[in-house]
C-alpha cells in the first residue's frame, strides 16, 4: 500500500515538472516572438527612414542590415537635431511662460525639417551611375550634410560647456556694468564740472581754513595762560596779543562758515541733478541678480561665452576649443556617415531594382520603349512583382525595304 502512494506521489511530481517545463517553453516562445516582432516594427521603421521603398528593400535580406543602418542614421541625427533646435530656441524665450512649449514645438519641426533633408540627400544618391557622376551627386550634399552638423552641433556644445558659460557671462556683466557705472559717471562729471571744480576749490580752502584756525585757537589759549613760545608773548591774561589774536579767529571763522554755507549750497544742488539723471540709481548688481542674468541669458550671448572661452590662451580654455572641435567633428561624421556609406557600399539588387522600376514607369508615361542593337523591345517589370514580364521579341530589319519578321 505504501509503494502505491510512492508511485502516485513520483507520478505527480513529474507531471508537474513537465507541466512547468511545458509552460516556461511557452512563456519563452512568446517572449522571443514578442521581441522578435518589436525587431521586425522597429527594422520596417527604419527601412522608411532610409529612403528607399520598403517593398524592394525586404525582397532582398543582402540589403536589410545595410537600410537598417542608414535609417537608423538618418533617425538619429534629427533626433539630435530636434533636442539642438529646442535648445536654442529654448533661451529665445527664456524668461516668459511659454518658453518650453515653444522649444517643444520647433524642437519637433526642425527634427521633422532635417529628417526628411537627411532622407532626401540619401536617397538620390543613384548607385547604378559611374563614380564620377556619384561624385557629383554626392558634391553637394556633402557640402549641405557639413552645414547641418554645424548647426546641430553648436547648441548642443553650448549645453554640454553650460557651467563653463555661466561663469564666463558672469565676469562680462560684471565687467560690463563697471563700465557702464564708469561711462554715467564720466558724463556727469563732464556736464557739470564748472559746479565739481568750485566743490573742489572750495573744499580745499575749507579744509586749509579749518586747520588754521584750530591752530590760531591753541596759541590763543597759550597766550591767554602765559605759556612763552616762538608765537606768543608769554604774559598771562586777557592782553593785546590775545585780543589781536582773537579777532584774527574771528575773521577766520567767518570765511569758514562763509565756505560751509556754500558748499552746502553746490553740493546740494549737485545731489538734485544727480536724483533728475537717474545717477543715483546706478549700483552694482548682487550676485543672486547677476547669477539670475546669467541664468536667463540669450543665445547670442551664450555663443559669445563660449567663443571666448575656446580662443583664450590658458590652458583650460585651449582643452575645451580641442572639445568643442572634436564633438563638432564627430557631428559632420554623424551627418555624413549615411551619405559615405551609401558611396562606398557595392551596387546592390535593391538598387538595380529601383532603377529598373524607375526606367518601365517613365518608359510607359513617355510611351516610349528603348531599343537594343538587335532592335529587340523589352518591358521591364513592376516595382514589387516578383515575375519578370518580357514582351515578344520582335525584330526589325536594319535594312531599308526588307520588313519582314524573322
Amino acid at each position: 500500500m505504501f509503494s502505491c502512494w510512492l508511485l502516485i506521489i513520483a507520478g505527480l511530481y513529474k507531471f508537474r515538472e513537465s507541466l512547468s517545463y511545458f509552460f516556461c517553453k511557452k512563456v519563452k516562445k512568446q517572449k522571443r516572438r514578442a521581441i522578435d516582432m518589436t525587431f521586425a516594427k522597429l527594422q520596417h521603421f527604419f527601412w522608411i527612414c532610409s529612403g528607399t521603398p520598403v517593398a524592394m528593400i525586404e525582397k532582398y535580406p543582402t540589403e536589410h542590415s545595410k537600410y537598417f543602418g542608414i535609417g537608423a542614421t538618418i533617425f538619429f541625427t534629427a533626433f539630435f537635431a530636434g533636442l539642438s533646435g529646442g535648445y536654442a530656441l529654448y533661451f529665445v524665450f527664456s524668461g516668459t511662460s511659454a518658453a518650453q512649449w515653444w522649444a517643444l514645438l520647433f524642437g519637433l519641426i526642425w527634427g521633422m525639417a532635417i529628417f526628411n533633408l537627411d532622407r532626401y540627400i540619401v536617397s538620390s544618391i543613384k548607385k547604378t551611375s559611374s563614380g564620377r557622376k556619384q561624385f557629383y551627386q554626392a558634391a553637394p550634399r556633402l557640402v549641405f550634410a557639413l552645414l547641418i552638423a554645424i548647426v546641430i552641433a553648436r547648441p548642443l556644445e553650448l549645453k554640454i560647456f553650460d557651467k563653463e558659460i555661466h561663469e564666463q557671462l558672469l565676469v562680462r556683466y560684471l565687467s560690463e556694468q563697471r563700465d557702464r557705472i564708469g561711462k554715467v559717471k564720466l558724463s556727469f562729471n563732464e556736464k557739470y564740472a564748472f559746479e565739481l571744480s568750485q566743490i573742489n576749490t572750495n573744499q580745499s580752502e575749507y579744509d586749509k581754513l579749518s586747520s588754521e584756525i584750530n591752530r590760531l585757537r591753541e596759541e590763543l589759549k597759550q597766550e591767554v595762560f602765559g605759556s612763552r613760545t616762538a608765537t606768543t608773548s608769554g604774559v598771562e591774561g586777557y592782553g593785546t596779543y590775545a585780543k589781536n589774536k582773537e579777532q584774527v579767529v574771528m575773521a577766520k571763522q567767518v570765511r569758514l562758515e562763509f565756505l560751509a554755507t556754500r558748499l552746502s549750497g553746490l553740493q546740494e544742488y549737485i545731489n538734485r541733478q544727480k536724483a533728475a539723471e537717474g545717477i543715483n540709481n546706478q549700483m552694482m548688481l548682487s550676485e543672486e541678480l547677476l547669477d539670475r542674468k546669467a541664468l536667463h541669458a540669450g543665445f547670442a550671448d551664450r555663443n559669445w561665452a563660449l567663443s571666448e572661452l575656446t580662443h583664450a590662451q590658458n590652458n583650460v580654455s585651449r582643452s575645451s576649443a580641442n572639445a568643442v572641435l572634436f564633438i563638432t567633428l564627430l557631428f559632420i561624421v554623424f551627418e555624413c556617415a549615411p551619405l559615405i556609406v551609401k558611396l562606398l557600399s557595392d551596387v546592390g539588387p535593391s538598387d538595380v531594382d529601383v532603377r529598373e522600376s524607375e526606367t518601365w514607369i517613365i518608359a510607359r508615361l513617355t510611351n516610349k520603349f528603348s531599343f537594343s542593337r538587335n532592335r529587340t523591345v523589352w518591358e521591364y517589370r513592376r516595382p514589387g512583382s516578383k515575375i519578370t514580364r518580357r514582351l515578344t521579341k520582335r525584330y526589325f530589319s536594319n535594312k531599308r525595304g526588307a520588313g519582314g519578321q524573322c
